[in-house]
């Protein structure tokens, strides 16, 4: 075997690892290793899951788009196990298939989605426990997939104010698991790390900054940050609408202003985890756990709001947004994949439902046209429907559901 290295490096040839020897180390920042956020749920309530063919369906799917790593969210449902379990079969029945996952495991905590009056911010849910023990047996079953584990999604960040923890907490559960690497009982490669908001690593304000969250800084593997300028367009809209001196300017120019400035506000807060972290005296990978920008909403963020939402703005968000961090090295969970109309199932056209790069009903919309155009689903189906695109691929059409945002002076008249 060592000759026949020698041989490959002489040739000018690297040896490459197999699929089961890929690590997070080698998959994260990696542009040939596109990531994204995946939830496989067709219905309007999680207690009807998805089976393997579907999960099957959807890798296929991924795959094709280049996605070979999957964000996942909770191991509590069949949905986790089952979609490791789609993932093995299909490598099976093909080798050279490539899909990993950083598998969530969710954190709340005590008495959190209860009736009781008060939320204990420095207790655990008395599911955490077995939530992390299930995410650690998935991982001892699937090493060759499971390459990330994920402790808590948006677990800190103080806005989730139904069940966030401090980040005590979220420590206790990282130090567990990364002695469990230490102790042999999960792979040494394995990476940890904790999924939320850019405040809460430190990004945002003094409140988010204690002894807590740096020992956790230095305890994960990488930081996996969010950062969604889509709602900040209501919540913080200092770079959202029109200013005065670009009046001039066609709608079309001015609707691309507002999403570069969109992109700019999500770059900013990316850095700023970054210079907190470097203020610590530690660097390691900072990735982006998530962002999206939807294609619906009846709520503030719609016509009756920021006007931000729309499928066109939406491409221009997620194609600035690959670019940008494939340039870069930063690997990005892309929210999401698929529609998923439980997140918000009282209002169906609350901007929850409608983050999916593809629609329940198999279309994939304008941020993906090209790829149906240029024959990635072909032959590819969902739910036994071809991918189609949006609109019918009437850019004309799709375009008059487009609104240019308010100008500076109409949003801080909202605001009043």
């Amino acid at each position: 075997m060592l000759s026949f290295i020698a041989v490959l490096v002489f040739l000018g040839c690297t040896p490459t690892k197999d699929a089961a020897e890929k690590t997070a180390a080698d998959i994260l920042g990696n542009p040939e290793y596109q990531a994204i956020s995946y939830g496989g749920y067709r219905e309007i309530t999680r207690d009807i899951q998805p089976n393997i063919p579907q999960l099957k369906e959807d890798m296929k799917i991924l795959s094709a788009m280049g996605v070979k790593l999957l964000r996942t969210y909770n191991v509590h449902y069949d949905e986790a196990e089952n979609l490791l379990k789609a993932i093995r079969k299909l490598k099976a029945k093909d080798p050279e298939f490539e899909m990993y996952v950083m598998l969530g495991a969710w954190i709340d905590c005590k008495n959190a989605w209860t009736d009781l009056p008060d939320r204990i911010r420095d207790q655990d849910s008395e599911r955490n426990a077995a939530e992390i023990a299930r995410a650690v047996e998935l991982t001892q079953q699937y090493p060759e997939i499971v390459k990330i584990i994920a402790v808590g999604n948006e677990a800190m960040v103080h806005w989730a104010t139904e069940y966030y923890v401090e980040p005590a907490i979220i420590l206790n559960w990282v130090n567990h698991l990364q002695n469990l690497k230490a102790e042999g009982q999960l792979p040494e490669t394995l990476w940890i790390t904790s999924s939320d908001n850019f405040a809460s690593w430190g990004g945002g304000g003094s409140e988010y900054h204690n002894d807590d969250l740096n020992a956790l800084i230095e305890a994960v593997d990488f930081i996996s940050m969010h950062t969604y300028p889509m709602h900040d367009t209501h919540y913080n809209p200092d770079f959202w609408g029109v200013p005065e001196e670009e009046y001039h300017l066609t709608d079309l120019e001015k609707i691309h202003s507002a999403m570069n400035r969109a992109m700019d506000y999500a770059i900013s807060q990316y850095e700023s985890v970054v210079a907190y972290m470097h203020g610590l005296g530690i660097d390691k990978p900072v990735h982006i756990g998530e962002t999206g920008w939807a294609t619906i909403s009846n709520e503030y963020y719609g016509d009756d709001g920021a006007r931000a939402i729309d499928e066109y703005k939406s491409g221009l968000y997620y194609h600035q947004m690959r670019e940008w961090t494939d340039r870069e090295g930063i690997s990005c969970f892309y929210f999401e994949a698929f529609d998923e109309q439980w997140k918000d199932a009282a209002n169906p056209l609350g901007s929850e439902n409608h983050f999916g790069l593809i629609n329940l009903q198999a279309q994939a919309k304008y941020p993906l046209w090209d790829l149906v155009d240029d024959g990635t689903f072909d032959g590819l189906t969902r739910d036994g429907q071809p991918i189609t695109k949006t609109f019918n691929g009437d850019k004309e059409a799709m375009m008059k559901t487009v609104k240019v945002p308010p100008t500076a002076r109409e949003i801080k008249e909202m605001h009043r």
